[in-house]
């Protein structure tokens, strides 16, 4: 089995659409008025499904966590400490809800947490080194 792609069910396509596309530069792969819309990170699969249609697909009903949660996390690699700060800031500009600060971490990685206009949270983060050699 291999690791195909994720995704998250989503009340507000558009605006989720928008904002992994246009605040976190993911790459749309297709027409956004579709009902499961696919995004592409650095060659991952990201997949955004509307609740309604995936509950109708599967012939049930699903309890979602609404706001802030702490459900799961997606983690975002930049190459530089200074590209977390930045990324950061952009984010939140743009939309993206606080969490955490950039602050340096005791184990040495710079690293801040913000969440998507659902609330699912998202980290940024480096070690202050291209991501190639992020874990050598």
């Amino acid at each position: 089995m291999h690791l195909d792609g994720f995704g998250l069910l989503v009340e507000d396509m558009a605006k989720m659409i928008r904002f992994y596309r246009d605040v976190l530069g993911f790459e749309i792969k297709e027409d956004e008025n579709t009902t499961n819309v696919y995004l592409v990170k650095d060659g991952t699969l990201f997949l955004l499904y509307g609740r309604k249609d995936f509950e109708k697909m599967t012939g049930r009903r699903y309890d979602y966590v609404k706001g802030l949660n702490g459900h799961s996390e997606m983690a975002l690699y930049v190459d530089t400490f200074e590209e977390v700060d930045s990324a950061f800031e952009k984010a939140v500009k743009n939309g993206a809800t606080p969490v955490l600060e950039p602050e340096l971490e005791p184990w040495g990685q710079r690293t801040c947490y913000i969440a998507d206009p659902e609330g699912n949270l998202i980290e940024i983060g480096s070690w202050n080194k291209p991501y190639a050699e992020k874990d050598l």
